[in-house]
This record gives C-alpha cells, sequence and structure tokens, in this order.
C-alpha cells in the first residue's frame, strides 16, 4: 500500500509538472506511514523504475528539465513572496479583513513569469461583501501604477463559515499548503473548522506560525463603526445580489478568463469563490485517470 501512495502522491503533483522532495512525497501521503517504512518503499520503487531522481526531486517523468523548471520556480517563489507579504501588510487594514494568506501555486513556492499572488480572504462575519467590494475598488485603483495584475483576491469565506465545503484531494491540497500571512487566532479557528483534511493527508501539519495578529487603524475602525448596523447588513446583501449577477452573465456569455477557463464564481452570504464546477471536477476526473493507468503499470511490472 506504502508504494501505491507514493505513486498517487507523485502522479498528482505531475500533473502541474512538479517533481517533490523526498519530505515533501512524506507529507503528501494520504494514509499515515512510518517514515523508515516509506524511506525503503522510495528506495524499491526507485530501482524498479517506476520514479526517477533527478539532484534532490523524485518524478513519475524521465525528464531532468522539470527539476530546473522547479528551481527556477522557487526562486521566482520566493521573490513574490516578499511582495505578498507587503500586500498582505496593507490589505490586512481594510475593514472587515481577518486573515489573509497566499494560495494558488505560489502558496506551493513556485512561479513563473505569468504568475500573480493569489490570496486566501477570511472577513468578519457577515460583512463579507462590504469587505470584498472596498478592497476590489482599490485593486481597481493599482492600475494607476501598473499593479492591477501583481495581486489576485480570489477566495472569500467569512468567520460565519470557516469549514470549506467541498472535500477531496484537491480543497484537502490547497488548505494544507496555505501560507497564511496576517490574522494568527483566526487561522487556528479555520484550521480546526477544517480538520478534515487529515482524513486525506494524515502526515501534514497545517501552519499558522507564519501568520500576525491583525492590525487596526483609523480607517479600519471608522468604517465598521459606519457599517455595524442594520443598514450596514442592507448594502452587504446588495453588493451580494450585484456582484454574483454580474459574474453569472460573465459565465453565461462564456467569457475566459487568462488561463483559458471560462470565469465563474459560487457566491453566498458567507464565501465568494471560483466556482468548483470550472475546475476541481475536471482536474480530479484527470488525477485519477492517471492514477488508475499508473497503478496498472506497476501491477504489471509486479507480474513480470
Amino acid at each position: 500500500m506504502i508504494k501505491e501512495n507514493i505513486l498517487e502522491t507523485l502522479a498528482y503533483f505531475d500533473m502541474f509538472d512538479y517533481p517533490l522532495l523526498r519530505g515533501e512525497i512524506y507529507l503528501f501521503l494520504k494514509n499515515k506511514q512510518e517514515y523508515g517504512v516509506f524511506d525503503d518503499a522510495l528506495k524499491c520503487l526507485l530501482e524498479g523504475g517506476m520514479i526517477h531522481q533527478f539532484d534532490r526531486f523524485y518524478t513519475l517523468k524521465n525528464d531532468h528539465l522539470l527539476v530546473v523548471r522547479r528551481n527556477e520556480g522557487n526562486k521566482k517563489a520566493a521573490e513574490l513572496i516578499k511582495i505578498a507579504e507587503k500586500v498582505g501588510n496593507l490589505l490586512i487594514r481594510f475593514p472587515y479583513v481577518r486573515g489573509i494568506a497566499i494560495s494558488g501555486s505560489l502558496s506551493k513556492n513556485f512561479a513563473d513569469e505569468n504568475s500573480d499572488v493569489d490570496l486566501f480572504i477570511i472577513t468578519a462575519k457577515n460583512k463579507l461583501w462590504i469587505a470584498r467590494t472596498i478592497m476590489h475598488c482599490f485593486k481597481k485603483l493599482t492600475f494607476l501604477v501598473n499593479k492591477e495584475h501583481l495581486f489576485c483576491m480570489n477566495y472569500y469565506i467569512d468567520e460565519q463559515q470557516l469549514e470549506i465545503t467541498e472535500k477531496n484531494l484537491y480543497t484537502a491540497i490547497e488548505i494544507g499548503t496555505l501560507i497564511p500571512l496576517q490574522g494568527d487566532t483566526v487561522f487556528e479557528r479555520f484550521y480546526t473548522a477544517n480538520a478534515w483534511t487529515m482524513e486525506y493527508l494524515p502526515n501534514k501539519n497545517m501552519r499558522i506560525a507564519s501568520a500576525k495578529p491583525v492590525k487596526g487603524g483609523f480607517f479600519k475602525s471608522f468604517l465598521e463603526w459606519l457599517f455595524n448596523n442594520r443598514a450596514g447588513n442592507t448594502i452587504d446583501n446588495m453588493l451580494m445580489k450585484i456582484t454574483g449577477g454580474r459574474w453569472l452573465k460573465k459565465t453565461q456569455q462564456k467569457k475566459l478568463n487568462s488561463h483559458g477557463i471560462i470565469m465563474g464564481m459560487d457566491t453566498g452570504k458567507h464565501y465568494a469563490k471560483p466556482d468548483p464546477r470550472n475546475f476541481q471536477s475536471k482536474l480530479l476526473a484527470r488525477y485519477q485517470f492517471r492514477v488508475d493507468r499508473i497503478l496498472r503499470a506497476y501491477e504489471d511490472s509486479l507480474a513480470h
């Protein structure tokens, strides 16, 4: 079983042409394993030609250029993470923002020339849409300094609903690789609410040590005071309906984003996120196809 687990883990990250270190493979195994048993199984697969090693990295693909790509991507990611930290220091001062984390490929320590900073935002309960609207108005203004595409706030939840409803390998890995920047206490509660991820990643410890305490300020305190009433609740609901309607129209018109995927957003009172139907199901189906093919090849190798 341990060897199959290793192959399945490498199959997932090979979809993104991302070879893994020995320790990274172990962290993303779907079953709890002793490290010594894991290490023996890894060596066995390597000797049997089922996996390949280049420098410190392991992959199913016999292509050393993947390691070159990863090393370059790691260096680029280090630069972008520094930028993300500065962006997080700024955005945490916006009203109702309670937590900010790096998500997407950057949270896995990879970036290329087309990468931007994807951010995962947690807001105060029942004020997500006010927070999101103010933040996106600010983002629109960044075009004045040619920074509009530097960062992307593409996933919002609020403190009322910290649990991620889609429970699968993809979302477990996305949660497990988040890099919290701001909001130490809210991310403690977030990881507690998403303890289900241990079913998929039993060897992975969630990281909150990097998150800073939430900062306030006059601008933040004043606007929160201004909207902490019935009128604020009405405005929040109105902004949810307006934004949801605009995104629904984009989806119906089949507009594509920069990655060639039909634009879509799943909206609710306590969340605003990319529509999982547009990406997750296709990726998981592709992953399962790869796993089935690789495990058949492994079984064939044992038979001969």
